[in-house]
C-alpha cells in the first residue's frame, strides 16, 4: 500500500490518508479482504501519529471501506456497489456545481450547458 502525503496541503493529514486508501480499494489496488497494515506498522512507515492513522481508519470503517476483525487486524471490506455509486454521484455532483458556477459567471444559459452535457457525454441516451 503506497500513501503520498503532502505537508503543504489544506486537507488534514488523516483525509489524506482516506483519501489515498479510498483511491486504492476503488481503482482495485485494494482488494475485498486484503489486510491492511496495522496503525501502528502504517504510522512507522510513513511517519505520522498513531493517532492520526487511527482516525483515518475509524472513519474508513465508518463509510464502509474496511473492516476491522479484533485479533486479527484490518481489512478491506467486500465492495459496497451502493456506497461506490453514491460516491460516485457526489464526485459528479461537485464538478456540475462547479461548471454552474462558471456558467453563471460567465452567462452561459442553461440550454447550453445541457446541450454540451449531452455532446460530452455521447449520442447514447442510456
Amino acid at each position: 500500500m503506497r500513501i503520498i502525503i503532502s505537508n503543504f496541503s489544506p486537507v488534514p493529514i488523516y483525509e489524506q490518508i482516506k483519501k489515498n486508501i479510498i483511491e486504492q480499494i476503488i481503482n482495485g489496488d485494494l482488494k475485498e479482504n486484503e489486510p491492511l497494515p496495522s496503525i501502528r506498522a502504517l504510522a512507522l512507515d510513513i511517519k505520522i501519529s498513531v493517532m492520526t492513522i487511527k482516525k483515518a481508519y475509524d472513519e474508513l470503517e465508518k463509510e464502509g471501506y474496511i473492516k476491522s476483525i479484533q485479533g486479527k487486524g484490518t481489512y478491506v471490506a467486500p465492495k459496497n456497489n451502493e456506497l461506490a455509486l453514491e460516491n460516485a454521484k457526489l464526485e459528479i455532483e461537485k464538478n456540475i456545481d462547479k461548471s454552474i458556477e462558471i456558467a453563471k459567471r460567465f452567462k452561459i444559459c442553461k440550454k447550453d450547458l445541457k446541450d454540451l452535457i449531452d455532446i460530452l457525454y455521447g449520442s447514447d441516451d442510456n
